[in-house]
């Protein structure tokens, strides 16, 4: 009886170390005294305790924050950036046997890129074309992580953290761009005004009534408006025409 419950413990705890499950998203590279024989999973895999070993590697898509890095532009302003790295094992094979750590690799080369690419460029090119920026560097880390077996699918810039005084700067800068905006809105205002005005004093010039009939319509208006007695002479002009018809009367 003894002899049996050890045969059944040694039964036990050999399926135990033997006996592994791999979810679907989950790749198992198998090494056998040192050289890998093959990649498994998902679902059960049964390995030969003490002389295989496994090496689980998640194929999901990792999301990886690049921290601020300190970075002089090509214009010398000092600035800190930092990023999200996008990325996912395609070879879980060259993962584990072409680095010693992939994620460590990977988020290393992301800061270092990450630094090279925004020094190369100005300020106002880091602000205003950020998509360029996060192609260049999409491009650079997809080309240098394939040999381990690493597809970066997209790279965000998050935040960037300029100096005090130069967004004080800027902000002067922002300020001075909207009044002269406004100033050249105003004039080009004012000069189609006048362009209206000439107009129609050209028009006027040739129907002299118009200028009277302008001239009541104003005097109407004033009524209108205000409550108080307003005395405006009148032009002889306007009785004109009524005087020459009584005159014409037998």
């Amino acid at each position: 009886m003894p002899v049996l419950m050890v045969l059944l413990f040694l039964v036990i705890l050999f399926l135990a170390s033997a006996i592994r499950v791999l979810n679907e998203y989950e790749r198992a590279v198998v090494f056998r005294l040192g050289r890998i024989i093959d990649v498994k999973g998902p679902g059960l895999i049964i390995l030969i305790p003490i002389i295989d070993r496994m090496v689980r590697v998640d194929m999901r898509t990792i999301t990886m924050d690049v921290p601020a890095q300190d970075i002089i532009t090509r214009d010398n302003v000092s600035i800190k950036v930092n990023a999200v790295v996008y990325f996912r094992v395609m070879d879980a094979n060259a993962a584990v046997t072409e680095v010693e750590n992939y994620l460590y690799a990977t988020s290393q080369l992301a800061q270092t890129t990450l630094r090279s690419v925004c020094g190369q460029v100005e300020l106002d090119e880091i602000l205003s074309e950020r998509e360029k920026i996060n192609t260049q560097l999409q491009e650079i880390l997809d080309k240098s992580t394939d040999a381990w077996g690493i597809k970066v699918t997209m790279v965000e810039v998050k935040h960037i953290d300029l100096p005090e005084e130069m967004k004080r700067a800027m902000a002067k800068q922002a300020e001075a761009e909207r009044e002269r905006r406004a100033k050249v809105i105003s004039a080009e205002g004012e000069f189609q005004a006048a362009q209206k005005l000439i107009e129609a004093a050209a028009l006027m010039s040739t129907q002299p009534i118009s200028v009277q009939l302008r001239y009541l319509q104003t005097l109407s208006h004033i009524a209108a408006e205000n409550n108080s007695t307003t005395i405006f002479p009148v032009p002889i002009d306007l009785f004109r025409p009524f005087m020459v018809d009584r005159e014409r009367k037998p």
